[in-house]
């Protein structure tokens, strides 16, 4: 997980009086996680953090989700979806219980949100953009998966000319690292695929002023705006390890063998009811008998979503699958190589792949909302009709 970090004006001691320079106490805030059984942060406020002046509802209607039926594997091309800020230039794909999967594609500076449900996980596909946040500012690009931990106040603000296009998992609870790549004490251990200095954090507080500043806010319920006295980017300086960070796809090292090597060693990371992997450049199974694609499989307790980020993705090659694509493949469905790609891998032992993909698998059922239906290709499920070992 983040380790620990400081930054700005805080106090020698944790949970003691800290003063600004005129002698007024700063607003402390205990952002934990867990019930404060857990990693959390001390957040030096120049204001009161819980000064409102209205609350205010706002119209929104909750996901309408439609059931894999009949079951079959599926294909989604969202690129074309049109853009927005980063809010209303969200389109929810996939999903069920413990994490819903959108498409984002924004060309605007977002206002401010807090998603009060879970943790988000972005992986950003292409485009450049500051995400300002109660913590300080990371600037993100192609590559970059972005954790925003629960109810985290944040902006994002894309470069001029650069439309952020990112795969966004709003989870019900917390973004981590594998349990096994950490140490008793939460260092990254050696065998982890990334550590601690490929994680990059915010650098330093915004200290922004305002007044009668609105923050949308997500809630199960739906969405409420918040009107806040100032503006909430008025930390002077923070401590802990509950906040934002980013960690680009090319620094994770990837695990290869003499033979193949199973899905968890390219994990990522997990959340309840999910994990996340990511399979980037590496040197394919080398040993002479090995057959350098996985197996025709089914994974029969997840459903299996992956994003084709790079690459020309070989083994399903002819299958329709472009870069930018959504693959689902439903548990109860045994899906593998593209008729001819056994065979043809042969040749390929020992050599490198430079596909780039991020594969969800989640031990629930995904669902579809509208916009996967729209966007569905209705010839990927013929796409293995023929002799798959010729």
């Amino acid at each position: 997980m983040p380790y620990f970090m400081q930054l700005g004006d805080v106090p020698r001691k944790r949970f003691s009086q800290h003063r600004k320079p005129d002698g007024s106490l700063y607003a402390t805030e205990v952002m934990g996680e867990e019930g404060f059984s857990a990693d959390f942060s001390l957040l030096f406020h120049q204001h009161s953090p819980s000064d409102l002046l209205r609350c205010e509802a706002v119209d929104s209607s909750p996901t309408q989700w439609l059931p894999n039926q009949p079951l079959q594997p599926r294909l989604f091309n969202p690129q074309a979806l049109p853009a927005g800020d980063a809010f209303s230039g969200r389109h929810v794909l996939l999903g069920n219980a413990d994490v819903s999967v959108a498409w984002v594609h924004a060309d605007q500076p977002s206002g401010l949100h807090r998603n009060a449900i879970g943790d988000e996980l972005w992986f950003v596909h292409e485009g450049e953009a500051t995400l300002e946040t109660v913590f300080g500012s990371l600037t993100v690009g192609a590559g970059d998966y972005v954790v925003i931990p629960k109810a985290v106040t944040h902006a994002w603000l894309p470069q001029p000319g650069k439309s952020l296009r990112a795969l966004l998992f709003e989870t019900s609870g917390h973004v981590r690292s594998p349990a096994r790549y950490l140490s008793d004490t939460g260092q990254y251990l050696q065998v982890a695929p990334y550590s601690e200095p490929d994680l990059r954090r915010p650098t330093a507080p915004l200290l922004r002023e305002g007044s009668a500043v609105p923050v949308l806010v997500k809630t199960r319920h739906g969405l409420t705006r918040h009107v806040m006295a100032r503006h909430p980017f008025d930390v002077a300086g923070w401590f802990g390890c509950n906040y934002p960070f980013a960690l680009n796809i090319a620094d994770f090292s990837p695990v290869s063998g003499s033979f193949h090597r199973p899905p968890p060693v390219h994990q990522v990371f997990e959340a309840p009811g999910l994990v996340l992997c990511n399979f980037v450049p590496r040197v394919l199974d080398y040993d002479p008998r090995a057959v350098p694609l996985p197996s025709f499989h089914s994974n029969v307790d997840s459903d299996e979503l992956i994003f084709y980020a790079e690459g020309n993705f070989f083994s399903r090659k002819g299958a329709g699958i472009a870069r930018g694509a959504l693959s689902l493949h439903p548990a109860g469905h045994i899906h593998g190589p593209h008729p001819g790609a056994v065979e043809g891998s042969l040749t390929r032992i020992g050599q490198r792949t430079e596909e780039v993909a991020v594969m969800l698998d989640t031990f629930q059922p995904l669902q579809m909302a509208a916009p996967a239906v729209a966007l569905e290709d209705a010839r990927y499920v013929h796409s293995w009709h023929g002799d798959s070992h010729a």
